[in-house]
């Protein structure tokens, strides 16, 4: 049963958030009526509102990196613990991301201009998606790791200008000439 407590602890953590921005009343699923499985086109109002889309690959690597940085610093703790701890990092993640300040400022400095926050069905699989990149990390040779993510990125910016690098630093640290050429410009 102690084996199990971390990953009933991951579980209650990804229950938690959804609950918590249910609470805060963010929608639940798409206000489209429907789900998909995949959703292709960045720019509307269905990005960030179903299972998966261009932005899924950056939280697998959300799971490859906080598996390295967990193994680095706190691989005396078992798998299971190292699981919940990033877990509770990307949930967390996701309900900043989800705040209003956050969403506005996507709104401001990105390419996300309809962007009004993602839906709790997408929350809860980009940690999914996260806990997925965890176990690749886990199984995989580093170099594997490293290479998926550097394709997962080569592939994003390429197919839709965007990615986990340009996101962070148009979120922290906006150029308009990266503004410019994400648009099309």
């Amino acid at each position: 049963m102690s084996k199990r407590i971390p990953y009933l602890a991951t579980a209650l953590i990804v229950a938690l958030a959804a609950a918590y921005l249910l609470w805060i009343g963010r929608e639940p699923i798409c206000k489209c009526g429907f789900v998909k499985l995949w959703h292709g086109v960045v720019v509307s109002s269905e990005n960030s509102q179903h299972i998966s889309d261009w932005y899924t690959p950056s939280h697998i690597i959300h799971g490859f990196l906080f598996f390295g940085i967990l193994w680095l610093v706190a691989r005396r703790l078992s798998f299971g613990w190292r699981l919940a701890i990033a877990t509770a990092v990307e949930a967390l993640w996701e309900i900043v991301e989800n705040s209003d300040a956050v969403i506005e400022r996507y709104r401001s400095v990105t390419i996300s201009l309809d962007y009004y926050g993602d839906s709790v069905l997408n929350v809860v699989a980009d940690i999914a998606a996260m806990i997925i990149g965890f176990f690749l990390a886990a199984r995989l040779p580093v170099w594997a790791t490293v290479t998926l993510a550097v394709a997962f990125e080569a592939t994003t910016i390429w197919l839709i200008r965007d990615g986990l690098a340009l996101n962070i630093l148009m979120l922290l640290w906006p150029l308009d000439s990266v503004a410019a050429w994400q648009a099309g410009r």
